[in-house]
């Protein structure tokens, strides 16, 4: 037996572990959300498979070492694979009763748990092989998971920055399978296994077409109103049409909502930011970070503000010109993370609106002390702040302690909620400044020159139910110490199982 051949073997078999893991938050992360949860979920099942498959490696591989028996793991963890996107939705269905929380761990176990176990036996497995006496052991184990660590590094490498962008999740998923039962096919024909060899061939020609066949999901199906299915390197996209409803998913999440002919949005907390543009006597310069199908833009640029929108995602970017009417005179997109943009830019603005969300909350670094400080900098004297948080209610712990840490750089705070009652899910949307934030009364009644305010129902109700929120309730989110992940997540389970409830088991949400 070669060297080259077992140590070739232990690096696609490392690579093949982090290739998977980080699959995972692809593969679950449209109907789960990428949050704090399911990276531990992910992370500690593979954790555990890994432990469980060195465990049993080492013990199978002093029962008799053959290279067609470890070739057997490599096979088994391939056709596995094959079949997880196919299996993928009965999965995540038998799962969901059990809750979020513990539907992702359950669903990451079944999907996941057999193959991460069986490469997980490989390297004690090889170990065996490769060393012919004591006194050669630790070096064998030293070199072989080097090789096996290294392959774990290129791979995430990889994964991320190249391979889920251009070749699809479900495509990077059937080619990882086929890689591991041609690797373990060579290995059975160079230890003589024809039979073995043969019988993996035939179930790769067979599974591999299976496979591609059930791979539509990830692609478009307009007559479906799946108009687009878009890998970027920071989340799955799509737009999806429903009864004349255009959506933007972002990890199975909606992040705009609109009829499709006149690009008006369904979401009330939109309508609500419109209220910035009324502490000014004419149009100014508007800030947006996170532009979504580009709405908020829209609306403020047709009110003749020169607008800035930040969106880090350019596919987020093209799809919004492409499928929601966003234009180039809208405004000017900068394709950057909204707090580098603050850190480089010396624009000073007069409304600067924060509706930046990931998939199951806003990034933990655009709502903290440090951050709003850079706000604060690029704000006019009497510049407004806007700050959507989606919460559990009116008086969620997070609106709290929003307001605890705008009150480090602002001296006034207002909450105006989108939501009938004050326990319902939705969104509040947190004003800042250092001015009064009182709508005068005769503003109040310029409707007919200052855009009918307060004939928009959505804007109306809000704007009677604001308040003031208890800071001392809260406490100011920094850098160091920002739980907003965690709070986040009970916000999410909320939402998810709203949005599975809204879209149902058709999967053109996910």
């Amino acid at each position: 037996m070669k060297n080259w051949y077992l140590y070739a073997l232990v690096f696609i078999s490392g690579a093949a572990v982090l290739a998977v893991e980080i699959l995972g938050t692809r593969i679950l992360g449209p109907f789960y959300g990428v949050s704090l949860f399911l990276w531990s979920a992910l992370i500690t099942v593979t954790l555990a498979a890994l432990s469980v498959g060195y465990a049993i490696g080492g013990r199978w591989a002093d029962r008799g070492p053959r290279l067609a028996r470890l070739c057997y793991l490599l096979a088994v963890a391939g056709i596995w694979l094959l079949f997880i996107p196919i299996v993928r939705r009965p999965v995540l269905f038998i799962a969901e009763p059990f809750g979020l929380r513990f539907a992702v761990l359950l669903a990451t176990f079944i999907l996941f748990a057999p193959p991460l176990t069986l490469l997980g036996m490989v390297s004690p497995y090889a170990i065996r092989l490769k060393a012919l006496d004591l006194s050669e052991v630790g070096r064998t184990a030293g070199d072989l998971y080097a090789i096996s660590t290294i392959g774990s590094v290129l791979a995430a490498l990889a994964t991320g920055f190249v391979l889920i962008p251009s070749v699809g999740v479900n495509r990077l998923t059937f080619l990882i399978g086929a890689v591991l039962i041609v690797t373990a096919v060579l290995g059975l024909l160079k230890d003589r296994a024809w039979k073995t060899a043969a019988a993996a061939v035939l179930v790769l020609l067979v599974a591999v077409p299976v496979a591609l066949a059930n791979s539509a999901g990830e692609r478009a199906d307009p007559e479906s109103g799946l108009l687009a299915v878009e890998q970027s390197p920071y989340a799955e996209i799509r737009v999806l049409d429903i009864d004349g409803v255009r959506h933007l998913l972002i990890d199975g999440g909606i992040h705009t909502l609109v009829n499709r002919l006149t690009w008006t949005s369904y979401f009330p907390y939109v309508a609500v930011t419109e209220l910035a543009r009324e502490y000014f006597e004419r149009p100014g310069r508007m800030l947006l970070l996170g532009l979504g199908g580009g709405t908020i833009a829209k609306n403020y640029s047709r009110a003749g503000w020169a607008v800035d929108a930040v969106e880090i995602d350019p596919v987020v970017v093209d799809l919004a010109r492409e499928y929601f009417g966003f234009t180039a005179s809208d405004a000017n997109v900068y394709e950057i993370d909204g707090r580098e943009f603050l850190i480089r830019s010396n624009e000073i603005y007069d409304v600067i609106i924060v509706d930046a969300f990931g998939s199951s909350s806003i990034p933990f670094h655009l709502i903290t002390r440090e951050s709003f400080g850079l706000v604060a900098d690029h704000l006019q004297a009497d510049g407004v702040l806007m700050v959507n948080v989606e919460s559990l209610g009116w008086e969620d712990r997070t609106i709290k302690s929003v307001t605890a840490t705008l009150l480090e750089h602002f001296s006034h705070v207002l909450a105006l909620p989108t939501t009938a009652v004050p326990d319902e899910f939705g969104n509040v949307i947190v004003l800042a400044s250092n001015r009064v934030l009182e709508v005068p009364a005769d503003l109040q009644d310029m409707t007919r020159t200052r855009g009918h305010w307060l004939n928009n129902n959505y804007l109306r109700r809000a704007w009677d139910k604001r308040f003031i929120p208890d800071p001392r309730q809260g406490f100011v989110l920094t850098d160091d110490l920002n739980p907003i992940d965690v709070w986040s997540e009970e916000v999410n389970f909320v939402a998810r199982k709203d949005l599975h409830d809204y879209f149902g088991a058709n999967g053109r949400s996910w």
